[in-house]
């Protein structure tokens, strides 16, 4: 639909520029508002012959919303929420939240004015446009925090979820073990067991053979002919040398 227009509106144009239009766009939003006419030769003339007065008023409102918003620029609302460790908010802050705030601190806005491009759902500092007229737009932040201490800390420039972050991550490393280097590695350490067992005991502790060796055996039998043990091997070679 081509459509005339009565005041500035972002990304179409100026008073007065004829621009083409979704259907929808113009019969719910721009028509109703009384932001726009029907391009028709009858509205084209009606225009023309009210352009001046038209113009004249939308300065007049310019100049009003610039004072106002030599105030309200830069203003900062703090919005106390609940949110998880990791800083997501238990639901969401609206536009209303933001309105209400800026009402509560004196500034005139509705909630029309307010641009919240995304929705808020996290602990943090967000700048949101306030169009106090189609061609007077300025920024406010909403602050949003979990209570006022760290609302307070973000106003600075903290960013309290990394601070947090980073408080935690000290605490665990904190804890660390103490490092016996004369252990072997896949050893327990002596304090560590619950029943220490000493040099002594477990010398104590090692099982007792159950009889003497070949070897010893051997040197008993040749001792007891009165021969040595190299002696009594010199037959056995002899005999395999014959």
């Amino acid at each position: 639909m081509d459509i005339i227009l009565l005041e500035r509106i972002e990304k179409l144009g100026t008073i007065g520029d004829v621009v083409s239009v979704k259907d929808g766009y113009a019969r719910n939003f721009l028509l109703p508002a009384k932001k726009a006419l029907r391009a028709n030769d009858s509205n084209r003339k009606v225009f023309e012959a009210n352009r001046e007065r038209l113009e004249k008023e939308n300065a007049e409102r310019r100049v009003v919303a610039e004072q106002a918003g030599s105030s309200v620029a830069g203003a900062e609302v703090v919005l106390i929420r609940s949110s998880s460790n990791s800083g997501q908010l238990y639901g969401s802050v609206s536009v209303r939240d933001i309105v209400d705030a800026l009402v509560a601190q004196g500034h005139d806005v509705n909630k029309s004015q307010v641009i919240l491009e995304r929705p808020i759902k996290t602990i943090g500092v967000f700048e949101v446009k306030v169009a106090l007229h189609p061609e007077v737009q300025v920024t406010v932040k909403a602050n949003v925090a979990r209570s006022d201490d760290e609302a307070e800390l973000q106003a600075k420039g903290v960013d309290v979820m990394a601070r947090a972050f980073e408080d935690d991550r000290a605490e665990g490393d904190g804890f660390t073990e103490a490092v016996d280097r004369s252990v072997e590695p896949g050893e327990i350490p002596a304090d560590m067991l619950e029943n220490p067992v000493e040099e002594d005991d477990a010398a104590e502790a090692k099982p007792a053979r159950e009889g003497p060796s070949a070897k010893e055996k051997k040197a008993a039998r040749a001792e007891a002919r009165g021969e040595t043990v190299g002696e009594a091997a010199e037959p056995a070679e002899e005999e395999s040398e014959d």
